[in-house]
C-alpha cells in the first residue's frame, strides 16, 4: 500500500481529515494515478500512523483517517552519535539507521572527521538529510522519524552521551567485549561511531569517561558506514526486537 508523509496531522486519533502537501499530492495524482477513494497509509513522523482513503479536488488531495494501524516501533531509544564522514557516506548512514530503527542521530565533529560542516551550509545539510530520514521511514514502514540534530563537535556531546542508559563505543583498539556480552534491559541506548579515520584515543578516553562501554564488531576493520549499519543492527538484535517479539 502507498505510505504518505502526514506531518500536520492534528491529532494521533482516527477521524480526522487533513490535506496532502502539494508535493505529496502531485506524487498520489500524478505518478501513482491514485484516484478518489482509494485506501493509502498515512504517518505522522511522530509515532502514529492511519488507514486512510484519499478524495481528490483538482490539484488538492486530502486523506480521511479511518482507523489507526498498529505500531511497529522498537522497544529501545536509540541515539547514533555518527563520526562525521564524506558527507556523501552521511546520506546513506541516515537512510539505513531509520530503516533500522534508530530515534535520533547525532552528526559529530571529530579530530578524525574529514568533513566539516557549520554555519548556514549546516542547516541545510540537517533539513537534506531530514529528508532522508522522512522517505528512508516512508519506504520502511515506520510511523516516526529519527530527529537528525545539527552537527556539532565531540566536547560538546559528551553531556549528551552521558545522560544515556547505555552508552556503547565500537572501538576497533577494543577486542574484548561484544555486544552479545552486555545484559538485555536497557531502553535509553547511545551508540558512537567514529569517523573514517577512527575515534582518536583522547576521544576514546574522554567518551569512556562519562560511561561508554568499548565493544567490539569483529575482528575486521569497517569502514564508518558499515561500522554504523552493523552496530544497529546488532544492536537491535541484542536489545530491541530485531529478533522477533520482545517479553
Amino acid at each position: 500500500m502507498h505510505r504518505f508523509y502526514l506531518p500536520d496531522a492534528p491529532t494521533g486519533e482516527a477521524g480526522f481529515e487533513c490535506a496532502l502537501s502539494a508535493e505529496e499530492a502531485q506524487h498520489a495524482g500524478k505518478v501513482l494515478r491514485l484516484k478518489t477513494g482509494d485506501e493509502v497509509e498515512c504517518f505522522d513522523g511522530r509515532g502514529h500512523a492511519w488507514l486512510c482513503s484519499l478524495r481528490f479536488d483538482g490539484a488538492r488531495a486530502t486523506v480521511c483517517a479511518r482507523e489507526p494501524l498498529a505500531s511497529n516501533e522498537s522497544p529501545i531509544r536509540l541515539t547514533l552519535y555518527q563520526g562525521l564522514p564524506k558527507l556523501d557516506k552521511l546520506d546513506l548512514i541516515v537512510q539505513k539507521a531509520t530503516e533500522l530503527g534508530a530515534w535520533r542521530i547525532v552528526p559529530v565533529g571529530m579530530a578524525r572527521s574529514v568533513a566539516r560542516v557549520d554555519g548556514r551550509d549546516a542547516e541545510r545539510k540537517r533539513e537534506r538529510w531530514q529528508r532522508i530520514a522522512v522517505e528512508a521511514a516512508k519506504q520502511c514502514g515506520r510511523a516516526l522519524v529519527p530527529e537528525v540534530a545539527l552537527p556539532v563537535s565531540f566536547d560538546k556531546v559528551t553531556a549528551d552521551m552521558a545522560a544515556r542508559e547505555l552508552m556503547l563505543m565500537p572501538y576497533e583498539l577494543h577486542q574484548g567485549r561484544g555486544l552479545n556480552a552486555i545484559a538485555p534491559g536497557a531502553r535509553d541506548i547511545g551508540m558512537l561511531i567514529g569517523p573514517e579515520g577512527g575515534i582518536a584515543p583522547e576521544e576514546a578516553q574522554a567518551a569512556q569517561a562519562v560511561g561508554a562501554l568499548p565493544v567490539t564488531l569483529g575482528p575486521r576493520i569497517l569502514r564508518t558506514e558499515t561500522a554504523a549499519i552493523a552496530a544497529l543492527a546488532m544492536a537491535m538484535l541484542r536489545f530491541g526486537d530485531a529478533g522477533g517479539a520482545v517479553e
